[in-house]
């Protein structure tokens, strides 16, 4: 296909699919560090206009990563749903925003022709989207998942407890837990980062978390984000794992680098399956991603970070997970310079992976060497608080002690929850009240609460 276009007297031609959708990518500086970016606002709106006369369908036929030499190219493809695309398979990427903005197209629309919908259609569209589009999009994406509660309902915002400590300490860990716990925290999972992989002190760490949960009935899950090859090692010595964590790419190669595949995550999902630890579902994935992982691994293939990330939903939809995040501002200003594109990408992560039918949360962060700052965190926060985004981080602070990131607090989550009518989930929600944490109102009771619950938490954590 001919990729060119006339812009006054200047001529612009691109080489390929893969051209076009890097520099019609809004300016961020990872692509400019792996040299695809447009080199100009001019040129990006050139490829923009390209792209939004290619067909949806021309997807299908020219392959970004070659399929003999890439198990995500064949994931793709080979699953890819004809009848679900059967509706928007006569549509350019530009007739599809509008598609995807018109009132007729509602949440059950959606949800029909997700599995028609390949992550470079996705993030095709996205790059045709203004930061409202994004929002008024995802907003009509419902996508619900369940283990011990159920989360992605409208109306609903769940969050990620997140107590790191830097030594894996049981004490301070659980008073990271006891913190959010009474300010209405941990619905989506109470999720440990370890500092280490070693076996003895991750076992460690999922007994803590399933004494605490049995002992006080929490209708949570949990999870310690040790590698999935550590976790399938601890589901054979019989410990009490809910969730199964991994890091994923939308590469082979890069997936590589993680030391995992398909095949792998296909055996860790079956042994969390065979568990039979979930109440209301069996939702047992929950997988992280980020823009630039590609580029930072060499594993990129020349394919703007935005697509690539793209590419790792397909991954994750493969195995029905219950939660997934995009880490957005974590890998650092190479790839993500500041606050304008850390918004930016948040957005179209979770535009993304909600239009391929994932439960997308968003760790809203940034690093300490990233020209961003927590006005521009608060920003993004509040605007996919708008789009409806299925859950957030909650770490006492916001200052992440282990892993030395900013992201958001328990406080954050209240003022999401207050401010636009946001309620946790349900069941998590109905704990709350009746263990006294929160009023009627959702709003953290007096400090009697705080005090009495302590001493417990002590004795679990020995």
């Amino acid at each position: 296909m001919d990729y060119q276009i006339r812009i006054q007297n200047r001529h612009y031609q691109f080489s390929d699919l893969k051209g076009v959708l890097a520099k019609a990518t809004p300016f961020r500086s990872g692509d400019i560090l792996a040299g695809i970016a447009a080199l100009s606002y001019e040129e990006r709106v050139a490829a923009q206009m390209i792209l939004a006369e290619l067909p949806l369908s021309l997807f299908l036929e020219e392959l970004l990563i070659p399929y003999e030499e890439d198990e995500i190219t064949r994931l793709i493809l080979d699953g890819h749903d004809p009848i679900a695309f059967a509706p928007i398979s006569s549509l350019s990427v530009g007739e599809f925003r509008e598609f995807l903005l018109n009132e007729k197209t509602d949440s059950e629309v959606l949800r029909k022709i997700a599995p028609g919908i390949t992550p470079e259609m996705a993030a095709a569209v996205s790059k045709l989207c203004s930061i409202q589009d994004m929002i008024a999009i995802s907003k009509k994406c419902s996508v619900v998942t369940k283990f011990r509660n159920t989360i992605g309902l409208p109306g609903r915002l769940a969050t990620r407890l997140q107590p790191n400590h830097p030594t894996d300490d049981l004490k301070g860990i659980s008073a990271g837990i006891l913190d959010g716990l009474l300010l209405g925290s941990g619905d989506a999972v109470i999720g440990i980062n370890p500092a280490t992989d070693n076996l003895p002190s991750v076992h460690s760490l999922l007994n803590l978390l399933d004494a605490l949960i049995r002992k006080y009935e929490i209708p949570t899950q949990s999870c310690v984000l040790s590698h999935v090859t550590t976790t399938m090692k601890l589901i054979d010595r019989g410990a009490p794992v809910d969730l199964v964590f991994q890091s994923i790419g939308g590469s082979q190669k890069l997936n590589e680098s993680f030391g995992i595949d398909l095949k792998l995550l296909n055996e860790a999902r079956q042994a969390a399956l065979s568990l039979n630890r979930g109440t209301l579902g069996d939702n047992v994935m929950y997988f992280e991603t980020g823009q630039g992982a590609g580029l930072s691994a060499d594993a990129h293939w020349n394919v703007d970070q935005q697509t690539l990330e793209t590419r790792a939903y397909a991954v994750a939809r493969e195995f029905s997970p219950l939660l997934v995040n995009t880490v957005v501002g974590f890998i650092g200003p190479e790839y993500l310079y500041n606050g304008k594109q850390i918004l930016r990408a948040g957005l179209e992560d979770h535009f993304c992976g909600k239009l391929l039918g994932l439960p997308m949360g968003v760790d809203v962060c940034y690093t300490n060497h990233a020209e961003a700052d927590g006005d521009d965190m608060d920003t993004l926060l509040t605007l996919l608080g708008v789009a409806g985004c299925n859950y957030i981080m909650g770490i006492p602070g916001a200052d992440d002690v282990m892993l030395s990131y900013q992201s958001t607090s328990f406080h954050d989550a209240l003022y999401l929850r207050q401010t636009l009518g946001l309620r946790p989930a349900p069941e998590f929600e109905t704990w709350l009240l009746q263990r006294g944490i929160l009023d009627s109102r959702l709003i953290p009771s007096d400090q009697k609460n705080r005090t009495a619950l302590l001493p417990d938490l002590e004795t679990l954590a020995g």
